[in-house]
């Protein structure tokens, strides 16, 4: 059984959703929607799993402020203990306010950037990579629903789509 691929071009959003949710309450998977500009909403709508972005930027935190208080110890306490107003050079948790601040900017650090490149690699936006968006208007103006079907199911979710309000529908 040849799976088929029917993009639906949306003027509007409202439209879309409407029809990603009468889709998915008939049992049909939307597999994709591209859009100018981000849907509230339109994640749930389809099916799309949360995203596990917060995790990694947690542990990107962590590793900043891990390596930043690893490099006030060694700096301050181990290598070059300096009496600077009175604190205690010889034990770090006699120091930790102090320190505070320069904590805080080493996890904010690593966290920023390691999203940052996080995002790039997971994007796919590094030199030489190609746009995964099929139509370009949907940069601009549309909006694009992606409905992956088998042979049998193509002529109902054609006009599921068109009653729907799509605009444009082509078979992939």
């Amino acid at each position: 059984m040849s799976k088929i691929a029917i993009h639906a071009i949306y003027d509007d959003e409202e439209p879309l959703m409407e029809t990603a949710k009468e889709l998915r309450t008939k049992g049909i998977k939307v597999k994709e929607v591209f859009s100018p500009f981000p849907i509230h909403g339109i994640d749930a709508l389809i099916g799309v799993p949360r995203t596990r972005i917060a995790i990694c930027a947690f542990i990107y935190g962590i590793t900043g402020m891990s390596l930043g208080t690893l490099m006030m110890w060694y700096m301050n306490i181990h290598d070059w203990p300096t009496d600077i107003g009175g604190k205690p050079s010889f034990a770090y948790y006699m120091n930790v306010p102090a320190f505070i601040p320069i904590t805080f900017e080493c996890t904010v650090f690593c966290a920023a950037h390691g999203m940052v490149i996080t995002h790039f690699l997971r994007s796919w936006l590094i030199p030489g990579a190609k746009a995964k968006n099929p139509d370009p208007r949907t940069t601009d103006d549309k909006f694009l629903m992606i409905v992956e079907t088998n042979e049998q199911d193509k002529n109902s979710i054609e006009t599921l789509l068109k009653n729907g309000g799509a605009t444009e529908i082509s078979f992939k």
